[in-house]
């Protein structure tokens, strides 16, 4: 049923849960229209991804409760607000969990392009999970966004049956640019020496991976298949450095889940054939990234101990990150052939006072065992620490520590 407004108390029942895409693809005359007619709904709940916009305040608690896999984008504020709880889990278990019903989707809100060359819409610049999602839901509302660009990829989304349809014309949101400074450029040199020619590369968005991106130009036939990505890659792929032309797998085209950055990445993906958009079964499944060669997966950290584990998530109590993808990765690429996973993070915080490499992490949180790791990055060099004992994986995470803190790290690892 096509519709100019809609009534969403005809759709969504008292206790219900609601999903949507997640990022810049929020549907945004949808969750606006659950943001006003809430009352009129009664009390729901709805599973957020990465959250861009504002459309949720703390005053929507009285009707509405949320979800989330992370505390990425304006989440935190959510959770500050004490409306946000926080699944743990991998990013690859969310389709899973959706087809076992041990999370429910009853209601989806999917904002999709108009018609492409096919002749069909598509899921534009956020495919992740929505094709388990809409498989799941009773009810699936489409908002066609004329300002959604088609992208190419994803089987199955002719197969939704939308049992509402509403139009918009808006632009989508977008990412701000990250700020690359000295030690962002610094980390990415020594990053850059593990990537070579023919690459096949995974990274996220912010200012680390935007200057590793920025030192690659010089390379050839470098490969992408990523679950996020923002707009350094067009930069790359412009210059010619990225070709997919030796990838094992999906020759010819970048992989890719979701798009986070401005217009200019958006219009970059329209109608776009060397992009092929993929759901999370696919870009985080293990069976694929492990057949990809020379794969390398690039990711970050809020802290590392000395032994290798990670935290990703927390920070002084508040849950601020995500497991996400972080482990999907680091296990298929270390299963690759000639594969690596590297942990990319400044050594310190901005003022250098607090070192991110500890001896215990600090609020018991591993987001990835030390089994899974591989090579950790700092500005101050790279630690290999696959295949490396406990003792020998302590001085080395030490050599890439912040001078300042190598001493008290010593006396704390080796009581000296």
């Amino acid at each position: 049923m096509m519709q100019e407004s809609i009534d969403l108390s005809r759709y969504i029942r008292p206790g219900d849960t609601i999903w949507w895409n997640q990022g810049t693809a929020e549907p945004l005359r949808l969750t606006e229209s659950l943001v006003r007619q809430r009352a009129e709904i009664g009390p729901c709940r709805a599973f957020l991804g990465v959250t861009s916009s504002t459309t949720l305040q703390a005053e929507h608690a009285d009707f509405l409760s949320l979800l989330s896999y992370c505390g990425l984008g304006q989440n935190q504020r959510l959770m500050d607000a004490g409306m946000l709880d926080v699944i743990p889990c991998h990013y690859s278990q969310l389709p899973f969990m959706l087809d076992s019903g041990a999370l429910p989707c009853d209601v989806l809100f999917l904002q999709v392009s108009p018609p492409g060359p096919d002749g069909k819409p598509s899921l534009g610049t956020a495919h992740d999970y929505l094709l388990c999602a809409a498989r799941r839901a009773r009810v699936v509302i489409a908002e066609i966004n004329e300002q959604m660009p088609w992208t190419h990829g994803s089987p199955g989304v002719e197969d939704i049956r939308f049992d509402a349809i509403v139009h918009s014309n808006r632009p989508l949101l977008t990412a701000s640019l990250p700020t690359i400074g000295d030690i962002e450029r610094r980390i990415a040199a020594h990053v850059a020496e593990f990537i070579n020619d023919g690459s096949v590369l995974e990274m996220g968005i912010g200012a680390v991976p935007d200057a590793i991106m920025g030192l690659l130009q010089d390379r050839r036939d470098l490969g992408i298949h990523s679950g996020m990505l923002g707009d350094s890659v067009v930069d790359l792929i412009e210059a010619g450095a990225v070709t997919n032309a030796r990838k094992s797998i999906d020759r010819g085209v970048t992989t890719v889940g979701i798009l986070l950055g401005t217009q200019r990445l958006y219009e970059f993906a329209r109608s776009n054939f060397s992009l092929n958009f993929q759901p999370s079964t696919y870009t985080h499944a293990h069976s694929v990234l492990a057949s990809i060669n020379n794969f390398i997966a690039i990711n970050s950290a809020i802290e590392v101990d000395l032994t290798g584990q990670i935290n990703a998530e927390v920070l002084n109590g508040r849950y601020i990150g995500a497991i996400g993808g972080q482990t999907d990765f680091m296990r298929g690429a270390q299963a690759a052939k000639n594969g690596h996973s590297i942990i990319a993070l400044p050594s310190s915080t901005r003022d250098g006072r607090i070192s991110r490499i500890v001896s215990r992490l600090a609020d018991g949180v591993v987001t990835t065992p030390r089994s899974e790791s591989d090579i950790f990055v700092t500005e101050w060099g790279a630690a290999q620490l696959r295949g490396q004992p406990l003792q020998e994986r302590m001085r080395r995470m030490i050599a890439i520590a912040h001078p300042d803190h190598r001493e008290q790290l010593e006396r704390e690892a080796f009581g000296c």
